[in-house]
C-alpha cells in the first residue's frame, strides 16, 4: 500500500476536516503514516485566518515540494483555508502540486489525488456527517464538529468568506458519530463549531446546543463533554443549566471575548458589550462556582486607544481567567478592518501583547497558590501527563504526575490526584490509591 503523511495546521476544526479526508483516503488504498520518512505522499491541510498563518502554510508547502523534488515525495496535495482564501491562484503559484481540495470537497481528497485534478466546491446545504473518518486525535480525546462557516461577520476576520455561512450538522447525524467516536475509544469529546453556540439555529429556526448536550450525554462510554467557540451573549440560561445539571458536561467554557472596550468592541463589530460580558461573567460564577473559563484578546485593533488598552489590561487581572491567548491585531486584506483609520504600530501592538500575558501569568500564580493539596480528577494523556476538566487537550495546561510505587497509568484512564505544586500551566501531583 502506499502511504500517505498528513499535516494538519491551525485549530482543531481544521483536524477534523483533515480526519475526514483522512478516512477517505485510507479507504481508498493509502496507508496513513505518522512519519513522512518512506512516505509516498504528503496532504497538508493548511490555515489561513491570519497572514501569520498564511506565511506557515506556504512554507511548510515549499518544504514539502522541496521533498518531492528530491524523490522523496511522489505527489503533494494541498486542502484547508488557505485554498479557500487563493482558490485557482495557488496551483499556478506553485506548480509541483498534484492536487488541490476546497474545505466544501472533503470527500473528494482520494479522486483528487489519483487524477491529480483540483475540487473547489460551494457550500451547500445543512452539514452532513462524515461518510469516513480516520482518527487524527489520542485514541481517548475525540473532536465533534457540530457545524461549520459563521454569520457574525466581525470585521477582523475573514472565516465567512472562506467558510461560508453558518450551516449546522442534523442532530441525529451528530448521534451517530458521537457513538462511533466513542466505539473508536473516545472518552473525551470536544464540540467544535466556528460559533458553537449557534448550533441549530439555522436547521431549526433557533439555537439548539442544550437539547443537543442532553441526547449526546446518553452517548455510553463518554465521561467528558467540552464546549469550544462560545459566543458570551448566545450562552443563554437553559443552555447554561444544561451545563450545570448534565451529567458528563465538563463546566468548561472556551469563550473568545476579543476586547472588553466597549469603542473597540463596537468597531470589531462584536455584539457584547464591556456591561454584557461582566453580567454574563457574574451569571456563569453565580451558577457554576467551579467553572473554568478559557479566552482570547485581540490588541492593537485599529483605533484602540491607550485608555481602551488599560481597561483591557485591568480587565484581564480581575477576571482571574483560567486560561488566556493574546493575539495582535492582523490587518487582513478583504476585511472592513483593513481600511479602518488608526492602524496601531507594530511596536505598540507588541508591548501591549507583552503586558496583557505579564498580567495574566500573575493571575496563574495567584491560582497557582491555592491548589496546593487539593485533589482533582485527571483524564491521563500519557503514562505522565494528564489534564482536568480544567484544560482542553493540546491548548491549555496540564498536570505532571507522579504515580509513586504504583504501576504507571495508561491514556484515557481517570483518577484522583493531589497537587503538590505548579509552575505556570504545568501543574504536579501524585497519583492517589485507588479504592477497593
Amino acid at each position: 500500500m502506499p502511504k500517505l503523511f498528513i499535516v494538519s495546521l491551525g485549530c482543531p476544526k481544521n483536524l477534523a476536516d483533515a480526519e475526514v479526508m483522512a478516512g477517505e483516503l485510507a479507504a481508498a488504498g493509502w496507508e496513513l503514516t505518522a512519519s513522512e520518512e518512506g512516505a509516498d505522499a504528503a496532504l497538508l491541510n493548511t490555515c489561513a485566518f491570519l497572514s501569520s498563518a498564511v506565511k506557515e502554510s506556504e512554507a511548510e508547502l515549499r518544504r514539502l515540494l522541496a521533498l518531492k523534488a528530491r524523490g522523496k515525495l511522489s505527489k503533494v496535495m494541498i486542502t484547508g483555508c488557505l485554498v479557500e482564501r487563493e482558490k485557482q491562484k495557488l496551483a499556478q503559484r506553485f506548480p509541483g502540486l498534484d492536487a488541490v481540495v476546497g474545505i466544501h470537497a472533503l470527500a473528494q481528497a482520494a479522486k483528487a489525488l489519483e487524477e491529480g485534478k483540483t475540487y473547489i466546491l460551494p457550500a451547500e446545504g445543512p452539514l452532513e456527517s462524515p461518510r469516513l473518518k480516520a482518527r487524527l486525535t489520542a485514541a481517548h480525546s475525540a473532536y465533534l464538529k457540530v457545524a461549520d462557516g459563521c454569520d457574525n461577520r466581525c470585521a477582523y476576520c475573514l472565516i465567512p468568506s472562506i467558510r461560508g455561512g453558518f450551516r449546522s450538522k442534523p442532530m441525529e447525524s451528530l448521534m451517530e458519530e458521537a457513538g462511533r467516536l466513542a466505539g473508536s475509544g473516545a472518552v473525551e469529546i470536544s464540540l467544535i463549531a466556528q460559533d458553537t453556540t449557534s448550533y441549530g439555529a439555522d436547521l431549526y429556526g433557533k439555537p439548539r446546543l442544550a437539547e443537543l448536550l442532553g441526547r449526546l450525554s446518553r452517548t455510553p462510554g463518554v465521561k467528558w463533554w467540552r464546549l469550544m467557540y462560545v459566543y458570551p451573549e448566545r450562552l443563554s440560561r437553559d443552555l447554561l443549566l444544561a451545563m450545570r445539571d448534565t451529567r458528563g458536561v465538563c463546566r468548561y467554557l472556551d469563550m473568545p471575548l476579543q476586547h472588553i472596550a466597549d469603542g473597540v468592541l463596537k468597531k470589531m463589530r462584536r455584539a457584547s458589550t464591556e456591561r454584557s460580558i461582566k453580567d454574563k461573567l457574574e451569571e456563569l460564577r453565580a451558577l457554576m462556582p467551579d467553572i473554568a473559563l478559557r479566552t482570547n484578546f485581540i490588541t492593537g485593533f485599529p483605533g484602540e486607544t491607550e485608555a481602551d488598552f488599560e481597561r483591557l489590561l485591568a480587565f484581564v487581572k480581575e477576571a482571574r481567567f483560567d486560561n488566556v491567548a493574546v493575539f495582535p491585531y492582523s490587518r487582513e486584506p478583504g476585511t472592513p478592518a483593513a481600511s479602518l483609520p488608526g492602524q496601531v504600530p507594530e511596536r505598540v501592538k507588541a508591548e501591549r501583547v507583552e503586558a496583557l500575558i505579564k498580567a495574566q501569568s500573575s493571575v496563574i500564580d495567584g491560582i497557582n497558590a491555592g491548589l496546593k493539596g487539593k485533589q482533582a480528577q485527571v483524564l491521563m494523556d500519557s503514562p505522565l501527563f494528564g489534564r482536568t476538566y480544567r484544560d482542553a487537550p493540546e491548548i491549555d495546561g496540564r498536570v505532571e504526575i507522579d504515580p509513586g510505587t504504583g504501576p504507571r497509568p495508561k491514556p484515557g484512564q481517570l483518577l484522583k490526584v493531589k497537587f503538590t505544586g505548579a509552575s505556570g500551566y504545568l501543574r504536579r501531583a501524585k497519583l492517589l490509591p485507588l479504592r477497593r
